[in-house]
């Protein structure tokens, strides 16, 4: 079998397209999530706690400068703003990968238990007896 087609029957599997869909869905909804958390829910966070704009929240380690050559040196700075919309946006994202989770294990059908087998009648069971006492003679 030829690489090619040996790749066609691979990436034609069930398994690999709902993968592949799953990827780009996910990839999209991440970019909602983005959206909900730096446009909608961060914004009403920092105006309750006194405007503060939390993506722009740094710490800044080193102030930017210029050296002796007259060259520019950039700031180092910890973008702790952007860590914590991220936090959140991970937090959403757990949260509704848990619901749909839990949306399809509830959607599955329970496997009920074979019932257990209904005893033998009476004289079933007596003539099994006889039987075996017949045996051992």
């Amino acid at each position: 079998m030829g690489l090619l087609a040996e790749f066609k029957q691979f990436a034609m599997r069930g398994n690999v397209v709902d993968l592949a869909v799953g990827v780009v869905i996910g990839a999209a909804f991440g970019k909602i999530v983005s959206s909900l958390v730096e446009q909608v829910i961060m914004p009403p966070i920092g105006l309750l706690v006194g405007g503060v704009d939390f993506s722009a929240w740094k710490i800044t380690l080193q102030a930017a400068s210029v050296d002796a050559a007259g060259k520019a040196i950039p700031a180092v700075e910890m973008g702790i703003g952007a860590f914590l919309n991220t936090i959140i946006q991970f937090a959403i994202v757990a949260f509704a990968i848990f619901m749909v989770v839990k949306a399809m294990n509830r959607m599955v059908k329970k496997e009920e238990p074979a019932p257990a087998p209904a005893a033998p009648p009476a004289d079933i069971v007596l003539l099994t007896e006889i039987r075996d006492l017949l045996k051992q003679r």
